[in-house]
This record gives C-alpha cells, structure tokens and sequence, in this order.
C-alpha cells in the first residue's frame, strides 16, 4: 500500500466499484468526513451507490469489461476529480496488481495491499510454493501448474483419488472441479481447463487432494505499514453453493481457542511472508480430524467483513483507509477480543425453484429488516431496475447475538421481514438453509448444500403465485376485449340478435374465425 503524500492525507476517494460494497464505503467516507466520486456503468445509472455519492461519472457501456474493469478510465477519473485515493471494494480490479501499479504511478493511494504482495498471492501455486516455503501447511497436490492430462493423471495416482482440480490464475470456484474416478479424469481436465480459459484468459490448472468432509475457515487479518499484523478471529464459509459462499459465520463450530490461536499465528506467517499492508484473508481448508491446510489469501475486503465487525466492534473500512494514510494500528493482538455470534445471509436475485437462474428485472416493493442486532447491506431500493450485467447479490443481511442459538434465531426472524416484490429471491431458500438441522447442529461442510440438495428444495412463493394470479386475470380481461372489439367488427345493422349471440358464443369457446 502506498501512503498518501499529499498535505492533510487523503481528503477525497473515488471508489471503483458498484452495488452494495460501494454503498458501505461511502456511508464510513461520510463518517469521516472524505468526500466520494462514484463510477457507474450505462446500466448502473440510476444506482444506489450513484445517489450517495457527492460526485459520480459514466465510465462505460454496462458489460464489466468495458466499464468497472477499464483500470485506465477510473484512473482518468479519478485525475479529473483531483481524487486522492480509490477504493476497490472486492471483485472486479480488487486484486488487479497492474492496476494498483497504475494508480501508484497516477500519484493516487490505492487502499489496497502493495502490488508485488497481490502477485505473489494472485497466481495460487506461486502462493502455494510461497506458503511451503514459510512453513504453512498445503494441501497435497501438485507443485505447480501440470504441463498436460498426461502429468495432472499421474499427481492424481500419486496423491490418490479423489482429487480438485483447480485454476492457476483465479479463484470464485471457476473451473474448479472434483474428480472421484480415473475414469471421470479426461473428461473434468478438460471442461476445467476450458472454463479456466474462459474465465481468466489462461487455462493452467493444478491439482489438490480433496480432503474427507472438508470446511472452509478463514481468518481475517489486518497488517499496517509498520511492521504490526494482528488476526481478527476466524469466519466459517462452508455452506456454500457451486463453490460460492452463500451464509457465513463467526466463530466456527468447529474451532475451539487452541486451534484458533494457531490458525491466527498461520495466518499472520502467511501475510508477513508477502510484506502484506491492509485488510486481507487466509483461507483454510479443515478435514474431518481438525487438521487445517493453506488454500489461498485474498488480497482484498471480503463480502462477509460485517461479521467479523459485529463481534470485533471495529469499522474495517475505516481502518482500510486510516492505514492508506500511513497510520498505525492503535491496538495489539492481546486487545482483540470477539465477542458473541454473528451470522451473515447473501441476499441474490435468483430464483431457487429454477436452478437458482438470475431474475433481474425492477423492484416494485421492498421491505428490509430492521430491530435489535439486525444490518441490512444493500445496493437497492424500490423502483430501481437490478441489471442483468452483474453479481445478482442485491444485498447482505447479517445479524449478532450472544451467542451461536440466538443468532441463529435472529437471523430467521429478519428473514421473515425481508419483501421483495417484482422479483425472485432466495429469501425463502434461505430460511429453510437455517432451519436444517445440519446448519443448526453446526455439523455441516462444503458439500452441505449439495448433499442436501432435494431437503432444502423451495416451493413456488406464494407472494409470486399471488402475482401470477393477477397476470392472469389481466389477460383474461384483456382477451375478453379482444374478443368484444372482434364481435362489434364484425356486426352490422342487420345482423340478427340470434347471430351475434352465436358468434359471441363461438368466441368463448375460442373456435370462431374470421
């Protein structure tokens, strides 16, 4: 991370994101009193983030890669606005070295971990090496990326089935893929290698034994350019759909003090080993006998940040940019304490019940929760139109108890407020995530989802079977008056009362024509 050099340190942030992420940054800039230029897309004109802004500014047509990833119109931007800084949420140029390099060389502070540690931990075999290197535990599986089938089948035999095959360049669960069987083999190298191509414009991938009833823990850190890193608790990301996390909590049923204090001490190895400044997170992958493996760091704010902020107290935003301005961390590891149970429900608009495919489309009413320990992150309002372009996450709904029971039950019942209506969501879908008795018991991993697939399926909303029976008397009504305007075309003076019955008759039953 580059410190601000200018005079007073940074007075004004040009966030280069969207949605919900970039809602949040603004509303800690307010708090501080820095100023905000929003970038928006052709389809992100009338957004939220847009609204919030003091200033905003069209970067592009609505697809990402002519918009929010043109490193070189959000730095233009930026020197237009005589912005100080710029924020990259997550996703998008978040973890883009290149661009972070760009900014240090525009003489903007990118609030964000230096370039050479996004690269060392960007390509996921290099971080591999990186982390065997310094004494963190790996996965099993090949050293770096296979040079063909021929070699990704033989680590495979090696480390014996089954096995991940995984991208070299990426991450988000693209071109990742389970293989239980040689005789699957051929066939997921291939389809991995293509989807990794698609995604990341490289098709290397590499191998790791899929370990038995695998979780995925990860720990947040924070590192400042003065030598302090401190870890800030771990969050549990198991229940996860196609490699996505879908609810999140902290702590995790499964990590008891001792083994937390030495995923901590791992993670904090892991960051030091790349010099890393900022917010970042380990991931880790946890067997069924509590051993933990590396997986990868992201050099980034995570989506589910709020829950380590709801058992830490601490504002992660604010931290991000006070350490941008070369600050400090004013506390040790020693004053870190979390305290309770915070659970986080990624709100998307999709539609569970048809293969969870994306409902874009405008919010015609929307009701967020509200009360006691309840935090609604959204992006949206009533009226706004969700684009087809983007992420259908529409919002984050987190919530914090005492403890891991009462949490639970918090989160429901703020469920239970959440109305959405014009669109589908997986409000519903996710209740019923909640209320199995798997996720209750805390006995869950990353198969949970998958597992339970045919439990956990929704049935049609009866909101949306209401506004299906709606439609339907509106075009009903409206096929009557096609009907009557048909009838009165075809009657004249003369027409006899018997004729015009039976053609009305006949245009009841649908089998008059003309």
């Amino acid at each position: 991370m580059i410190a601000a050099s200018r005079k007073g340190g940074i007075r004004k942030i040009l966030i280069a994101n969207r949605g919900e992420i970039a809602v949040r940054i603004i509303r800690t800039c307010r708090e501080l009193g820095i100023a905000t230029v929003a970038v928006y897309s052709d389809a992100d004109r009338p957004a939220l983030h847009v609204r919030m802004a003091d200033e905003a500014y069209r970067i592009g047509p609505a697809p990402a890669r002519e918009s929010y990833l043109c490193g070189d119109r959000i730095i233009d931007v930026a020197r237009k606005t005589s912005a100080d800084a710029i924020h990259p949420g997550y996703g998008f140029l978040s973890e883009n070295a290149a661009f972070a390099a760009s900014c240090a060389d525009a003489g903007l502070v990118f609030i964000g971990p230096p370039p050479a540690a996004m690269e060392a931990m960007g390509i996921k075999t290099r971080a591999r090496e990186r982390m065997a290197a310094a004494q963190v535990p790996v996965v099993p599986g090949s050293p770096g990326p296979v040079a063909d089938e021929a070699e990704a089948l033989r680590f495979a035999r090696e480390i014996g089935f089954p096995v991940m095959l995984k991208a070299a360049a990426g991450g988000g669960g693209k071109g990742m893929r389970r293989v239980d069987r040689e005789s699957d083999f051929q066939a997921a190298f291939g389809t991995a290698r293509s989807e990794t191509k698609s995604a990341f414009g490289d098709d290397r991938v590499y191998l790791e034994k899929y370990l038995d009833e695998p979780r995925h823990v990860e720990i947040q850190l924070f590192a400042d350019g003065h030598g302090h890193t401190l870890w800030l608790g771990e969050r549990e990301c198991s229940v996860q759909r196609r490699h996505q996390k879908v609810i999140e909590e902290t702590p995790s049923p499964v990590v008891d003090a001792e083994m937390r204090r030495r995923m901590g001490e791992v993670a904090v190895r892991a960051a030091q080993a790349v010099s890393y400044v900022g917010a970042g997170t380990v991931e880790f992958l946890v067997d069924a006998r509590r051993n933990f493996y590396f997986l990868e760091m992201n050099t980034r704010l995570q989506v589910e940040h709020p829950i380590t902020e709801w058992c830490t107290g601490l504002d992660l935003v604010r931290w991000q940019i006070d350490v941008a301005n070369g600050g400090a961390l004013p506390w040790t590891q020693e004053d870190v304490r979390p305290r309770g149970h915070a659970i986080e429900a990624r709100v998307y608009a999709e539609d569970p019940a048809r293969n969870y495919l994306p409902s874009p489309g405008r919010i015609q009413q929307l009701r967020v929760p509200s009360g006691p320990w309840v935090r609604d992150d959204g992006g949206v309002y009533c009226g706004f139109t969700v684009p087809m372009h983007y992420d259908p996450m529409i919002s984050k709904l987190s919530v914090w108890a005492p403890d891991r029971a009462q949490a639970i039950e918090r989160l429901r019942r703020a469920l239970g407020e959440y109305l959405v209506r014009g669109i589908t969501t997986n409000v519903r879908w996710l209740r019923r995530v909640l209320d199995h008795a798997d996720f209750r018991s805390g006995r869950y991993d990353t198969d949970f989802l998958a597992r339970r697939a045919d439990e956990l399926a929704t049935v049609p909303d009866p909101a949306l079977e209401e506004t299906a029976l709606l439609a339907a008397a509106a075009h009903a009504f409206a096929r009557d008056e096609e009907r009557a305007r048909q009838l009165a075309a075809h009657r004249t003076p003369d027409s006899p009362a018997w004729k015009l019955a039976g053609r009305r008759s006949a245009l009841s039953r649908g089998s008059w024509h003309r």
